[in-house]
């Protein structure tokens, strides 16, 4: 190796995004099966020696030369035919065809859904602002009868940067265990506001229904201000958990991330999620010891916190009625205390009042159960709103996600 190789930068790989239920690491191994054995190509030679570190069960031989179309600058991305690759564990190795190169030149030629090209984009522009670049894969099966070659899935691609230079992502490792990151950072941060909201409007809104210390308590005349100053608190922490269900959102149709987007709200898609509900159900009941497993939520959660934004909808819009009444003369608070005028201002105040103690009985409820999984699993769930990870076992296979490892 000459001296102006030793003082180039070297190329590494991250970790990845899949799109499927393939694996970041048979993605990797797709990756590295695509390239000739021969090649010296600093992109090729890390690929490879990135799957012999975390999946050294997936090696499997190169493709032939003759069967490989390499890339050009017209047209940025390999094709090449892999005759006997692994696609899943325990399954026969199957003929594939590899699509390996830039993602928005292997976008143009695979049929994808606007969803999956949403979230291909969000996590492509997330790793290129850290100076990764996206390596997409997308794979097409070979009929073993005719030869033919099927439409081409894609699959996701892995995080290609320099030593040095590429930031704020690692390697998954080879380890037993994987750190799978599951949060975002703006999903964590809206998770504690939304408890410091959901704290703040409760016990200021208790003293409003039911003053119990003060002057108001007593009822001794006084020169203080304490129910002006609780009832500012409380129209203030209103305004900014508004602020924060807006954002929440406007995330669920943007995020990058699949688990936090607006579909993930109902579960019950295809009849194997209701075999799942059913599943956690008896797992949460002690009926079974082992539950479906899930990187994100479960069915039952899914379905809990879908209802859950809902009542917080409904909270809002009963708060903004009552607090509407003192404002009539202007048009916009007419039209937010229309409820109170529809149902009654009693009807709305007794809602708003029931609506505080379902919270705190769900607050009670979540808690426990993130306790309780914690403990049985030890998964890091409760850790995971503070780091955004969960640990899982390599090989295992989600029912939301694709095979870890």
């Amino acid at each position: 190796m000459t001296a102006e190789a030793e003082a180039s930068p070297r190329i590494k790989i991250g970790s990845g995004f899949a799109v499927s239920k393939m694996s970041e690491g048979r993605i990797l191994a797709l990756a590295a099966v695509a390239a000739p054995a021969d090649s010296d190509d600093p992109v090729d030679v890390a690929v490879r020696e990135a799957l012999e570190i975390q999946r050294p069960d997936l090696i499997t031989p190169p493709a032939d030369p003759a069967d490989i179309d390499p890339a050009t600058p017209e047209r940025r991305y390999t094709v090449a035919r892999c005759r006997s690759f692994p696609l899943k564990d325990n399954a026969e190795p199957a003929d594939v065809v590899i699509m390996r190169g830039n993602l928005e030149d292997v976008l143009a030629k695979v049929k994808t859904s606007r969803k999956d090209r949403s979230l291909l984009h969000r996590n492509a522009d997330f790793v290129t602002v850290r100076d990764w670049r996206p390596l997409a894969v997308a794979t097409a099966l070979v009929d073993p009868k005719t030869d033919e070659v099927g439409e081409f899935r894609m699959q996701g691609f892995i995080d290609v940067g320099l030593e040095g230079i590429s930031r704020g992502i690692t390697n998954p490792g080879a380890a037993d265990w994987v750190r799978v990151q599951i949060w975002s950072l703006s999903l964590r941060f809206q998770h504690w506001i939304n408890v410091a909201m959901i704290f703040t409007l409760s016990c200021t809104g208790y003293f409003i229904m039911n003053p119990f210390f003060g002057p108001e308590a007593t009822g001794v005349d006084s020169s203080g201000f304490l129910m002006g100053w609780i009832r500012l608190i409380h129209f203030s922490a209103a305004a900014l958990w508004v602020v924060l269900g807006l954002t929440r959102v406007v995330s669920a149709f943007v995020a990058r991330d699949p688990h936090l987007r607006w579909t993930e709200w109902w579960p019950l898609k295809k009849k194997r999620d209701v075999k799942n509900l059913v599943g956690v159900v008896q797992h949460y009941a002690l009926i079974k010891e082992e539950g479906p497993l899930y990187m994100a939520h479960n069915p039952l959660q899914q379905l809990t916190y879908g209802a859950l934004y809902c009542a917080c909808g409904l909270q809002m819009i009963s708060g903004f009625a009552l607090f509407g009444l003192y404002h009539q003369n202007n048009i916009i608070w007419q039209l937010a205390a229309l409820p109170a005028h529809w149902f009654g201002i009693a009807t709305i105040r007794l809602f708003h009042t029931g609506m505080m103690f379902a919270l705190w009985m769900f607050v009670v409820m979540h808690v426990y159960l993130a306790v309780r999984a914690d403990s049985m699993e030890r998964h890091g769930g409760i850790s995971s709103m503070i780091n955004g990870s969960v640990w899982l076992r390599r090989g295992s296979k989600p029912e939301d996600g694709p095979e870890v490892g």
